[in-house]
């Protein structure tokens, strides 16, 4: 008699698994966003994906700062090691039927045509491929403002993942995740969310249910009555992205500081220093850089302003030298951040640095 074994069909696999992880600690806030895309990895990597179509066509709707295109960086440096391996388009550049000539290349015997070099070919799509991943992700920013030229061309490679360049060389989407982000319905959200955004929570888990269900309306319909129908249909996933609140924010402070530690240690061995960033300093930053209209866009120019540019006075003065590690704090009622060197820790590594 055989045995029944019941399978799990939520279990994901490890790739999958380590995407959503990374990409979890890289994005605050946007859980869905996150789900959508490992859904569509796995089944990419598993061959299980649509055949003849791109790995998966995303629409990210919600208000400036919320994370739409830093998801699509993300989750370029979680696969690729890469943030910037994203083909990125620029939809503001496209408000004209003439101008997607710039995307394709003109077609032969138009003045000019050898000179113009298609911005979505196949060697552009492949720039960023991998001997261990052939994938490429192509970001429309801002898609609303594109001609509907461009929406046109957007429907041949949503639905079949081909384009046909201006010289007739065809160019194959089928190994893309095709990303789009729109501010679409961004004042209506913003209006639903106005009264608790950033520090008040829902009176309960019913009606922060209902709000989000709300929110997510307000973005599709607003989407739906600027794209055509054929646009929407070609689409796999809507997702409406929420303002960012207080506690997401504090969360972002230490991703942001941890990318300026990057920053501090990709410079040369012989200049490089630390830097402990203390409660305090990050309250401050984070009172400076909170606007609940702009979401995470202000917290990134307080820490650029606050932080970032006084260290590099400090660099350029000599005040912070190699091996230095710099304490950041903010005394009370003071208008600024403190900087100071922690002179104990100095000694001894240039202690350990002679011995050596």
């Amino acid at each position: 008699m055989s045995r029944i074994q019941l399978l799990d069909p939520n279990q994901k696999g490890r790739e999958a698994e380590a995407l959503e992880t990374r990409l979890s600690q890289l994005v605050i806030g946007q859980d869905d966003a996150i789900t959508k895309i490992v859904e569509a990895y796995q089944g990419f990597q598993t061959g299980l994906a649509a055949a003849g179509r791109p790995i998966g066509n995303f629409l990210f709707l919600g208000p400036t700062g919320s994370g739409k295109t830093r998801v699509v960086e993300a989750t370029a440096e979680a696969l690729l090691k890469n943030p910037g391996a994203v083909v990125k388009i620029d939809c503001g550049e496209y408000q004209h039927s003439h101008e997607i000539a710039k995307l394709i290349g003109s077609p032969p015997g138009y003045l000019g045509h050898r000179e113009t070099h298609a911005l979505l070919s196949q060697e552009a799509l492949n720039r960023y491929h991998t001997e261990e991943l052939k994938l490429s992700l192509v970001l429309f920013d801002e898609i609303e403002k594109a001609s509907d030229a461009l929406w046109n061309l957007l429907l041949g490679i949503l639905d079949k993942g081909t384009l046909t360049l201006g010289d007739n060389r065809r160019v194959d989407f089928s190994q893309c995740m095709i990303f789009m982000t729109s501010n679409l319905g961004a004042a209506e959200m913003s209006e639903l969310t106005a009264p608790r955004l950033g520090f008040h929570a829902a009176s309960s888990s019913d009606d922060s249910s209902k709000l989000i269900s709300k929110i997510t309306l307000a973005g599709v319909a607003a989407a739906r009555r600027r794209f055509s129908p054929e646009f929407m249909n070609r689409l796999d996933h809507v997702v409406v992205f929420r303002s960012l609140g207080a506690v997401e924010l504090r969360k972002i402070v230490d991703i942001e500081l941890d990318i300026v530690q990057q920053r501090i240690r990709a410079v040369a061995s012989e200049n490089r220093f630390s830097i402990t960033v203390t409660e305090s300093a990050k309250k401050l930053l984070l009172s400076e850089g909170t606007d609940v209209r702009y979401g995470a866009r202000p917290l990134k120019r307080a820490i650029e302003r606050l932080l970032v540019r006084p260290l590099s006075n400090l660099v350029a003065s000599r005040q912070i030298r190699p091996g230095d590690s710099i304490r950041v704090s903010h005394p009370p009622d003071a208008p600024s951040l403190a900087f100071s060197c922690d002179t104990e820790s100095v000694r001894a590594w240039r202690a350990g640095r002679e011995a050596a």
